[in-house]
């Protein structure tokens, strides 16, 4: 992917700046959103018109961009991914979004990076330095604390929260496993194209499972509103920024957002949902977010 100077020399660009704050509220905004959403429609009508809008808002987009030959020659695959890098994640997300809060959701998902690492580390081969070992135990350490004091007790007994975390977790593993098939099939192809396609095979994938789990009362608007929300600024939108700061930054500084997005996500859960931020929390996504830079090499200590 090519890079702008600002990228090379270190410095971010306003632009880019912009992009990356806006991005890290709009990814932020989604836990709240499929809170609202799930609540009424169920995790799986939610996930389903997520991807579903997404696609239908993304399509004329990578069309006038003149993409469509590039997604169109890669087609299947891409699809394929869309199942991995979104249909499965959104669908669990959305599911643990019923009992667990939003700021909560927020700080396990900022492990995305550190399972991405790992799955890259078992099936590509890529190589762990110590620092980059320490942070894998540092990171999923963080995770075991976090849920050790999750809201409702991390049991796996009707109103507890385990099953819930373990959803979360499950998630980010999908979301580790999309990016290193993503760099082992479809490296070369348009990231416009791979974002639109994955949409589209993500909606094919979860069409059968939105209409058997169709709720029989009728979402309210704010639900409505929620989901339209969710699929046009925090999935359509937001693909678009990504991967413009990917190609004005670098992918380190992109992939660095994950760490701001808990910070929106945990401000938006208490403002709008009224949801209590704990000490216990805020500790636990700390240990986390060092072990994830650590093992994703964007903190790079002195020594092998």
């Amino acid at each position: 992917m090519p890079q702008t100077k600002s990228a090379a020399s270190g410095a971010m660009s306003r632009r880019s700046m912009i992009d990356f704050i806006l991005l890290a509220s709009l990814w932020g905004a989604s836990f709240m959103f499929m809170r609202v959403g799930a609540h009424e429609f169920g995790p799986m009508p939610t996930a389903g018109l997520r991807v579903g809008i997404a696609a239908l808002f993304l399509l004329p987009v990578l069309i006038m961009r003149g993409h469509w030959q590039s997604f169109s020659k890669r087609c299947v695959p891409i699809m394929l991914i869309g199942l991995l890098n979104s249909a499965i994640p959104f669908a669990l997300l959305s599911w643990a979004m019923l009992s667990i809060t939003t700021g909560f959701a927020s700080i396990i998902n900022a492990t995305v990076p550190l399972f991405g690492a790992l799955v890259a580390w078992l099936w590509l081969k890529d190589r762990l330095n110590r620092w980059r070992t320490l942070g894998l135990a540092l990171g999923f350490f963080g995770v075991a604390l976090l849920a050790w004091r999750t809201p409702g007790g991390a049991s796996f007994k009707p109103g507890g929260s385990g099953w819930a975390v373990v959803a979360c977790l499950t998630a980010c593993l999908f979301y580790g496993i999309a990016a290193s098939c993503t760099k082992k099939f479809l490296t070369g192809v348009n990231p416009m194209a791979t974002a639109t396609g994955s949409q589209v095979g993500a909606a094919l994938g979860l069409l059968a499972p939105a209409i058997w789990f169709w709720p029989a009362t009728s979402p309210g608007p704010l639900a409505w509103a929620a989901v339209t929300a969710l699929a046009v600024l925090c999935t359509g939108v937001a693909y678009i920024l990504y991967f413009r700061l990917i190609e004005a930054a670098g992918p380190s500084r992109a992939l660095a957002v994950t760490f701001l997005v808990p910070v929106f996500a945990l401000l938006y859960g208490a403002l709008a949902l009224g949801e209590s931020i704990t000490l216990w929390m805020l500790a636990c996504g700390a240990v986390i977010v060092l072990g994830t830079a650590l093992s994703t090499g964007l903190l790079k200590p002195r020594g092998p």
